[in-house]
Order: structure tokens, then sequence, then C-alpha cells
């Protein structure tokens, strides 16, 4: 089974990355916010408790959206593999993770982290803004905070995969397929 968290701040391209690995690989996409929003639209148990903690303004535990990913994953029980998209985002969220997939028989079988200098990555969340009507991506201030927030928080989630020597960086500056054979090449190894 193939499990790959691809990792990177915002507007590395991790989206149209992720499409052609689940297109070439036959992976279920996983993605934190439209387990919160399947959860909550199918009234489960989980979802009503993340609803109920969105609707005071607070952040959804770590505990409910690993009992979000464990509920998709037993759904999917005959999956080529996952690909995790904005999880995890904490050391603390990799280590249940871990934990999780321990639990089913299984593993992260690496992460693939997609490097963007911060200019470059302003640029493409402006021009994404053009298009995409997202707020924030059309304010260069709340952009650089964006990537702020990365950098400060979530990017240190790297070193727990380096220390499992699960971690690959790969450029992720070049044209679209470019990335992707540097992408596919890492998995071929996996």
């Amino acid at each position: 089974m193939l499990n790959l968290v691809l990792f990177g701040p915002p507007g590395a391209g991790k989206g149209t990355q992720s499409q052609k690995l689940i297109d070439k690989y036959g992976l279920i996409h996983l993605s934190t916010g439209d387990l919160l929003r399947g959860e909550i639209s199918q009234g489960t148990e989980l979802g009503l408790e993340a609803k109920k903690l969105m609707d005071e303004g607070l952040l959804v535990p770590d505990a409910v959206v690993i009992g979000m990913i464990s509920n998709k994953l037993d759904a999917n029980k005959d999956a080529k593999g996952f690909i995790f998209d904005g999880f995890p985002r904490t050391v603390a969220q990799a280590e249940a993770l871990d934990t999780l997939l321990e639990s089913k028989s299984s593993a992260i079988s690496g992460m693939v982290a997609l490097e963007v200098d911060d200019d470059e990555l302003e640029r493409r969340l402006l021009l994404r803004g053009k298009d995409s009507g997202r707020p924030d991506d059309a304010d260069p201030a709340i952009i650089r905070k964006r990537i702020k927030e990365y950098n400060d928080k979530t990017k240190p989630v790297a070193g727990y995969y380096k220390n499992q020597n699960k971690f690959t960086s790969i450029n992720g500056i070049g044209s679209i397929e470019e990335i992707f054979s540097a992408i596919v090449a890492v998995i071929e190894k996996y």
C-alpha cells in the first residue's frame, strides 16, 4: 500500500500534483477539509462534534480529525493507498497518524516535499487569486502570513519524517510534468 504525504507551503503545487498522483497510482485523496465537510454533512457523531466546535470558533482537536481519518481508511480497506493532503500539520499529528496506521497494519511510505521559495509562492498565489475567488489568495499580507505560519508551525513536520528516513525534497519550480516526473522517481523507490 502506498501512503504518501505530499507536503509543501501554500502555492507549492500540491493540488496539481496530487491529482496526477491519484490518476497514476489509483490513490484515494485524503483531505482533512473534505473529511470534515463530509462528516458534518452526513451528520456522524464525529461530524456533529466537529461542527459544534467550529460553530464556537474553535479548532477541531487532533483526536477528532484522526477519528475521521480512521473512518475513511476503514471505508476503503481495498485501496491501493492514500495521499494525505493538509495533514499532518504538526509533529503531534504525525505521531498520531503513525499510531493509527500501525493499528491498521500500515504506515506512511514517505513524505515528498515541494520546495518553492517564498517570493515565488507569493507570485503564484496572487496569480491563482485572480481566478480562484479566494480572498486569502488575493491579499499579499495574508499570503505572507500563511507562508510564515507554514514555515513556523508546519515545516517542522519534515524533520519527523527525516528521522524515519521517509522524507524527500523535490524542487517545486519547473514544469508540471518535470515536477511530476521527479515525484514519480521518488515513489518508484518505495
